[in-house]
């Protein structure tokens, strides 16, 4: 029997980028999707602030979703699976330092925490609001103060590229690493020079978001590690299926009346009490059987 300390949330993402490189980062919008995810051979996981505003909240990415409301996610996520999770803090709602601290305590591994001012958007959308480099470096640092121990990641994410040009990020990037972030999150780059000019110029990670219909086309894996990539996020990719596919069933079983030509499109029961461990939680805690 080992009496080896547990790895910390944070030690694991840190191990998963040293054991694939790129990591490949899975978007989960709810413990399911983290489920499905970790079946598909995923090493570590990302909840959008995108996910938690559109898919619990019904509402727009444009800064209304509160940390209560982010951590509540986090914590169903956490709870059911091992893999390090990196979270989207967005601005940081005002205590960098405080959302930390809540975030990791509710199992996180990892943050990142955005230099557009509080009122955000979507960092693929034009409009985009940037702070000065000062008020971002101050937001660092209070998010560094809320690290619950060395090993827990805040990743400092620059949407600059956009308004500002790629050497101006990059100065931004150089500064927030300064001032204590351990990785950069590039947002929005349209090319690999443009990600080979971030890799060169930072001694840290860098993590490219290839979220889908945006400014950043779908480069591959092996492009990727050319450039020097580290992480690799696919935010939403799986959700976006799955609201295309509920939407198309939805609408079959208004149209004709039964789900009978659309039950090939469904996860079947049991496929379902796989993933979901059904088996093994009936025989540690027996219920009655119930209608699902």
């Amino acid at each position: 029997m080992s009496n080896a300390t547990p790895l910390s949330p944070g030690s694991r993402f840190r191990a998963a980028l040293v054991a694939e490189k790129p990591l490949q980062i899975a978007g989960a919008i709810n413990a399911y999707a983290a489920l499905l995810a970790q079946r598909a051979g995923f090493r570590a996981l990302y909840l959008s602030g995108a996910g938690v505003a559109n898919h619990s909240y019904g509402i727009p990415d444009i800064g209304d979703t509160t940390l209560a409301d982010v951590v509540i996610d986090v914590r169903r996520i956490a709870r059911r699976v091992d893999l390090p999770l990196l979270v989207d803090i967005d601005t940081g709602w005002g205590d960098a330092t405080a959302a930390v601290r809540e975030i990791a305590a509710a199992g996180a591994a990892a943050v990142h925490l955005e230099d557009q001012v509080p009122a955000k958007l979507c960092g693929h959308l034009a409009g985009k609001q940037i702070v000065s480099t000062a008020d971002m470096v101050a937001r660092v640092h209070a998010a560094v103060a809320g690290k619950p121990d060395p090993a827990f990641v805040v990743m400092a994410r620059t949407d600059a590229a956009a308004g500002e040009g790629i050497a101006a990020a990059i100065a931004r990037a150089q500064a927030y690493v300064a001032a204590g972030a351990d990785m950069i999150f590039a947002e929005a780059l349209p090319t690999l020079a443009d990600y080979k000019s971030f890799t060169a110029a930072l001694s840290v990670p860098v993590l490219a978001n290839l979220t889908e219909f945006g400014q950043t086309p779908y480069f591959t894996i092996e492009e990727m590690r050319a450039a020097g990539i580290s992480l690799v996020l696919y935010p939403l990719s799986a959700s976006r299926a799955a609201a295309a596919s509920s939407l198309a069933v939805y609408q079959a079983i208004r149209k004709d009346g039964t789900q009978q030509n659309v039950v090939g499109q469904m996860q079947t029961r049991a496929e379902l009490y796989a993933i979901l461990g059904y088996t093994a939680a009936t025989a540690k805690s027996p219920k009655p059987a119930g209608k699902h």
